[in-house]
């Protein structure tokens, strides 16, 4: 890949400036985009200019100047707008080609409600709304499993009602499609989670099931996609049940988010399929109760920057 890495800073009161000075030291190379205010003390760095590649020299910034410093810990209202008008700038850059994947830090949601009047769910639907893409899908991904899941940030009381057989085709589709693409997997085996116990265990526990899960899935396979199930997801995610897919569809956000956190908790990478560039970022939050205390674990951003960088060489960008 020639195009550099774009890392934003997300909250700059979160661990995010932390961890990217912490990934920079371990030898990841990328350009962070923020306001080098909101690094920690004494960390070397340099700016750079858009599109310019980043050497083996003090980490590289593509400078982004804020409204306030950012106590840890503490958000500011003021540094809200900012916090969104990076992810803004390193969308506009990477369609641009002046980068070859963008890495997002963790940003808090409610802060940027209150502070900036954000009106998205998260980064994943704030990303699609940049790129004029419709339908976006979330994966996680560790060494050991990914998963989807199909429907995301709604309460689960309404799960249910969004788990249509439009929403459960296009996430498959899309899912298949980021796989060939992204991963270099030409025929991906992909595992679909049934939405209530025991996979509805013939109807006597849901019916959604034997009404709309399996009758989509006979027909996917019957266009030639490597499908299979609804399966019970509470024996879908030992090691013996990983081996035979290469990715889990799951109904909702914590069927799949379970299993991949306590798997891999610190190394977890969350990456958006369906987007016309790629993105990824660490699967976790801002922890506000421990930014600024020099205790962050990097993991989770390092794997999602070398993520980001093995996909984007995928594509050939």
């Amino acid at each position: 890949m020639s195009a550099p890495v774009l890392l934003t800073c997300g909250d700059p009161a979160g661990i995010g400036p932390e961890i990217a000075a912490k990934a920079w030291a371990a030898g990841e190379r990328f350009v962070w985009i923020g306001d080098p205010r909101h690094l920690p003390k004494g960390t070397p760095w340099h700016e750079v200019a858009e599109g310019e590649v980043p050497g083996d020299v003090p980490m590289a910034v593509l400078r982004h100047d804020f409204a306030s410093s950012a106590p840890p810990g503490q958000p500011v209202a003021a540094n809200a707008a900012g916090v969104v008008a990076v992810i803004e700038r390193a969308v506009r850059l990477v369609i641009a080609g002046k980068a070859g994947a963008v890495c997002t830090a963790p940003i808090n949601k409610k802060a940027l409600k209150d502070g900036a009047g954000f009106a998205f769910p998260g980064h994943t639907e704030f990303l699609a709304h940049l790129a004029g893409v419709d339908r976006v899908v979330m994966m996680l991904a560790c060494p050991g499993l990914r998963v989807v899941p199909a429907t995301i940030h709604i309460p689960l009381s309404e799960v249910p009602a969004a788990l249509t057989e439009a929403l459960l085709e296009a996430t498959i589709r899309i899912t298949r499609a980021g796989l060939v693409r992204d991963f270099g997997i030409a025929a991906p085996r992909i595992a679909v989670a049934g939405l209530n116990p025991h996979a509805g265990e013939g109807g006597t526990m849901g019916w959604e099931e034997e009404r709309m899960i399996k009758p989509l899935l006979n027909r996917l396979r019957a266009e030639g996609l490597d499908v299979t199930g609804p399966w019970p997801a509470d024996t879908m995610f030992h090691a013996g049940a990983r081996a035979g897919y290469d990715v889990a569809v799951c109904a909702y956000h914590d069927q799949a988010l379970i299993p991949i956190k306590t798997i891999d908790f610190a190394g977890g990478v969350n990456v958006t399929l369906g987007l016309p560039f790629v993105r990824t970022s660490p699967d976790h939050g801002t922890a506000y109760d421990i930014a600024g205390r020099g205790v962050a674990d990097p993991s989770s951003l390092i794997a999602a920057l070398k993520m980001a960088r093995e996909m984007a060489s995928a594509r050939g960008v």
